[in-house]
Parts: structure tokens; C-alpha cells; sequence
């Protein structure tokens, strides 16, 4: 029996191409990106690592609702916005047949999420994309800033301080203050009240997603809030070089699969010579923040962590002099700064020795039971510092304080001169290796903190030990005897 082949239609090559790439795409977002990036950079060739794999497979599980709200922290050159803010909703309203989804991109710049919703609309109307997902854009709501489709899916960009009108299925929100705004506390405040107070209002309901994408800037910048407050995000962060203390874990199962402290995130793209360019260029608090997701640089400023390897002791030595000092503050929200106490000794050999520490948000009765607490702990040997305020209320406080420790060496004093210059004595004798510290569970914040100033969001506790080694000096010097003119006589 014999078949006449003419009788049969075949599909021709580019049918089966259209077939394979809607399944292929339909089954992942970076087999789309890698397919349809000809649309948007036809002259740029792909560069492709495992870290936008890691990227697509959070946007992934956000469109399988196993994640509601996202937050992504990954070097410039990653193709963050690319991914998040013009790829993925394409890919939602093709591939993954979500045309009804709306979606708000917004940025510090509203000419950024123009640019990002006209890339997005820029794929959707190529012949590329519709003759593999037809869908039609509104006529008469097909504009840069904000379009829509037939299935009443749209895309709006907005300026992430200015956010108004519609609400969205996921709010994307990149880059929410640019780099030269990180150290105004003006933008920073700005951008907090509007992640706080304005964005969780733009999201249609519970089953809404959030997406947070960016670099780090500074310790008060949105990622820092997300931290600081605890909220329920899952943090993809992506260091351009490997830091094992801060590998990172996802709740969808992702683990940064680097080994080897200082390895790098691409290679094959971001080789070592490039990435010590960047750095030059960025300097040490550029790099800290835009490359490896750290707004502080890791050895801190003032304070080097190597000048206090080796110094932890186990018991306290004998003939020291000691004090602690305090820095007060009222409050248990996580805005406000902890109080802070930090008891230092100096022996008799000239070692410093850090002992104690607090540092705790408590309420103004309870910052007095705790100063109580620590002067009957220590016993009335050691010297109580407290700042003092000019003003009618902090008498009152010193007044409250004299009460409290009757009986106990309690000084009062404003502080003067700014936190760095205060701080300059110990940084000196901590350089020297002459500061010690007595093995505690507080040792990790403290130098978490102290080696982070003057560029850490809290300087409390390095404001208490300040204050403590100062009274301390004062302690131990000797008193130059008082001189003055009496009746022509020197009197002593």
C-alpha cells in the first residue's frame, strides 16, 4: 500500500518553532527571556548566569502564588529590571496565560517605569509574541505610561513617591530611591513613608503580590525597613562577591550555591579585572552597598573587626578601673533607637576592657529599673555616666536618677563635640590592640555596631562605651593641683 505524501500537511519549520517555543516558554520564565531577547536587544548578545535563574525562579513562584511578596537585592548588570519589570509581565500574559493580570511598575523616576511599561509594550505588539499569543491592546488605552488589554490586564508606571489611581495584581517597585538621594534623610524619609503608608494601598487584595527590586544604598533604604522591621518578605539577596556569613536561603529552597568567600557572581561576564574596576570606581562605601548588597562596608570605618580578633577573655583581672556609661533613649518601636550601656575598665598595665553590655528599646520606667538594676550588678565601685540634657525635663530625669542611686558614683554631663570625635579615644586604643572584650552573647551585636560606625543606622552602644572610656580617663588621671594668688602668696 502506498501513501501519496502530497495528500498530508505537514508543518513547516516555523509552525514547529512557534509549538516548541510556546511550550518551552509556557514551563519557564528564562527559557522565554533567552527566547525573545532578540525583540528588545537585537544587536546585544545574551549574556546568561545562574543568577538570573535564580531571579526567574522567585518571579516564578510568585505567579504560582508561593510567594506574596518579594524582595531582590542584586548587583548593577544583572538585568533586574529587565526580568522583573518587562519580561515577567509579558511572560504572565502570554506564556503563563494570566492575561487579566494589572500591574503597577513604579521607580524613584517616573521616566524609569515609562521606559520599563514601553519595553513591556514594545514585546507584547511584536509579531514574535502574538503570533505565539495573540492578544489584542486596547486602541483607545495604549499609551506610554499606562495600557491595557482586552481581557482588562493593564500596565501603569508610576513615580514610587506619587502613587496614585489604580491598583494593581503586582506592584513592582524597582530602584525606590536612585544613588544620589541615599544619604539625604529628606528622600530616605520619603521613600519610607511611601513604602509603609502608600504602597501596600495599591494592591487589589490578599492574593496580591509586592515585588521589591534594588540595590542597596544605605541602611535606611527600603530593603533596610524590610530588614529592621521583619516583615514578611522573602529576600533574595545576591552579593557580587561570595561572603559565607551571609549565604543566602529562601523559603521556596534557593541557597546560593557558591563555596568560597570572595567568589564571584558571574565570571564568565563580570571577570575579576571588571569587578576591580567597579570597585575602584565605586570606592569602599559605593561597593559596599551597590555590589555586595551591604550598605556599610564589611571592616566598617572607625573600627576595624581584625583589631578585636583574639582579644576575648574569659574572667575579669583584677585592678581595674571601671565605669559605665549610658546612652538614653524612650521607646519600644523598632524605629527607635535602643538605650544602650556598655560597662569599660582600665587595668593598671593600660588595657581596656569591655565587659558588659546592653542594649535593649524599653520604656522610660523601664530604662530606670535597668540602670538600677546594672549599678546594684556591678556594685559601687564602678562609676555610673549618664548624658544630660539642657532643659526643664531633664532635670526632672536627673533628679529621678539621684533618687534611684543613692549611694552609688553617679555623674551627669551633656554630650559634646560630634559621635566620631567622642569615639576617637577608644578607636585609637582598639587600633593599638589594647581593647579586650569579656566573652558575652553580646559580643556579636556590639561589634556588628562598632564596626559599622560611623555609617550603621543605630551608633548607641558605641555612644554608651564613648561615654565610658571617657569617664574612665577622668577616673584615672591625675588631679593638677589648684593654683591661685592670695594676698600675693601662691596658695596650693
Amino acid at each position: 500500500m502506498s501513501i501519496d505524501l502530497s495528500q498530508i500537511n505537514l508543518p513547516s519549520f516555523k509552525e514547529l518553532q512557534i509549538a516548541l517555543d510556546r511550550a518551552e516558554c509556557r514551563e519557564s520564565l528564562a527559557e522565554f527571556v533567552k527566547r525573545s531577547w532578540h525583540i528588545l536587544e537585537p544587536s546585544t548578545q545574551l549574556r546568561w548566569g545562574w543568577a538570573m535563574d535564580a531571579i526567574c525562579e522567585h518571579l516564578e513562584a510568585v505567579t504560582d502564588g508561593r510567594i506574596k511578596r518579594l524582595c531582590i537585592n542584586v548587583p548593577p548588570g544583572f538585568m533586574k529590571s529587565l526580568l522583573t519589570s518587562v519580561f515577567w509581565p509579558a511572560w504572565e500574559w502570554g506564556p503563563a496565560n494570566k492575561p487579566h493580570m494589572r500591574y503597577i511598575g513604579t521607580s524613584h523616576v517616573k521616566d524609569l517605569a515609562i521606559r520599563d511599561a514601553t519595553k513591556t509594550r514594545t514585546l507584547i505588539e511584536s509579531d514574535w509574541y502574538q503570533e505565539r499569543w495573540p492578544l489584542n491592546l486596547k486602541d483607545d488605552q495604549n499609551a506610554k505610561s499606562n495600557f491595557a488589554n482586552k481581557h482588562e490586564g493593564f500596565r501603569e508606571a508610576a513615580a514610587f513617591t506619587k502613587m496614585t489611581g489604580k491598583r494593581g495584581d503586582r506592584v513592582i517597585l524597582d530602584d525606590p530611591i536612585g544613588a544620589h538621594d541615599a544619604n539625604s534623610p529628606a528622600e530616605l524619609l520619603s521613600a519610607e513613608r511611601a513604602f509603609m503608608e502608600t504602597l501596600p494601598t495599591r494592591v487589589n487584595d490578599e492574593d496580591s503580590a509586592i515585588i521589591v527590586i534594588m540595590q542597596r544604598l544605605h541602611e535606611r533604604d527600603v530593603t533596610g525597613i524590610i530588614l529592621e522591621e521583619e516583615l514578611e518578605y522573602t529576600h533574595l539577596m545576591l552579593p557580587m562577591r561570595f561572603e559565607a556569613e551571609r549565604r543566602c536561603y529562601t523559603d521556596i529552597g534557593f541557597v546560593d550555591p557558591r563555596k568560597n568567600d570572595g567568589e564571584l557572581l558571574f565570571p564568565e561576564f563580570f571577570s575579576e579585572e571588571r569587578v576591580n574596576t567597579l570597585e575602584k570606581s565605586l570606592r569602599e562605601f559605593g561597593t559596599a552597598g551597590q555590589l555586595q548588597q551591604r550598605p556599610i562596608p564589611r571592616d566598617g570605618g572607625m573600627f576595624k573587626r581584625e583589631w578585636f580578633e583574639d582579644k576575648f577573655i574569659g574572667a575579669m583581672p583584677n585592678d581595674v578601673v571601671w565605669a559605665r556609661g549610658y546612652d538614653l533613649a524612650a521607646g519600644t518601636k523598632k524605629t527607635n533607637d535602643p538605650t544602650a550601656s556598655v560597662k569599660i575598665g582600665l587595668t593598671t598595665d593600660n588595657r581596656v576592657i569591655i565587659a558588659h553590655v546592653n542594649n535593649e528599646r524599653l520604656s522610660p520606667n523601664a530604662v530606670r529599673a535597668l540602670v538600677k538594676q546594672n549599678a546594684e550588678s556591678d556594685g559601687t565601685h564602678v562609676r555610673i555616666s549618664i548624658p544630660r540634657d539642657p532643659g526643664q525635663a531633664s532635670f526632672t530625669q536627673v533628679e529621678q536618677y539621684r533618687q534611684d542611686l543613692i549611694g552609688y558614683d553617679v555623674r551627669f554631663s551633656p554630650e559634646t563635640g560630634d559621635k566620631a570625635m567622642r569615639a576617637t579615644p577608644l578607636a585609637a586604643q582598639a587600633e593599638a590592640g589594647g581593647v579586650y572584650l569579656v566573652k558575652g552573647d553580646w559580643n556579636a551585636e556590639f561589634l556588628d555596631q562598632i564596626c559599622n560606625f560611623p555609617n550603621a543606622k543605630h551608633d548607641d552602644m558605641v555612644d554608651a562605651a564613648s561615654r565610658a572610656f571617657s569617664e574612665v580617663l577622668q577616673m584615672v588621671r591625675k588631679p593638677k593641683p589648684k593654683i591661685s594668688t592670695f594676698g600675693g602668696r601662691i596658695v596650693r
